[in-house]
């Protein structure tokens, strides 16, 4: 079982065509490439903690979660209403997360922190929201699809970076 992250899908989201300028024709093109390559990188016995702005309508979030490989897990980002979080679908949901992994202590949240809980122990900051855009601080990771090639990312690629 591997433990994936990402972040800032919005599927369904045509804003994000032209504010984070992804690479798509149409949301319909961009949205069966997220799925595409989330399936290619996440195996149904894997687990994927999606750190928030899942999609842009939360009528839409069963149906994709259906959809898209491995145990799913929410950190709610600011653009995931009370319907994402309600979704079938998620292991579970919440806004903030601790959790060691491969020896490393991993701080998830939507948002990217300036300092947190064990920095200076070497504890790593695993973010979205910025869409690439943020200058990162040693040990933080922005985990959102415009910064790791539209997919799902392992830890152990994140640190070979």
């Amino acid at each position: 079982m591997a433990v994936l992250f990402t972040s800032d899908s919005h599927f369904g989201d045509h804003r994000v065509l032209n504010i984070g300028r992804r690479p798509f024709a149409s949301v319909a093109e961009m949205d069966e490439a997220l799925l595409a390559n989330w399936n290619a990188a996440v195996g149904p016995g894997d687990e994927v903690w999606h750190l928030g702005d899942v999609a842009r309508r939360a009528v839409d979030v069963p149906a994709l979660l259906g959809r898209l490989n491995g145990t799913k897990h929410l950190l709610r980002g600011n653009n995931d209403p009370p319907g994402t979080a309600a979704a079938a679908g998620w292991a579970s949901v919440r806004d903030y997360h601790e959790m060691d992994l491969d020896g490393v202590r991993l701080v998830l949240c939507h948002y990217p922190f300036r300092s947190w809980n064990g920095q200076g122990k070497g504890a790593l900051d695993l973010h979205g929201h910025s869409h690439g855009k943020l200058r990162a601080l040693p040990r933080q990771f922005d985990v959102g699809v415009d910064a790791r090639g539209y997919r799902p990312v392992a830890l152990a690629e994140l640190l070979a970076r």
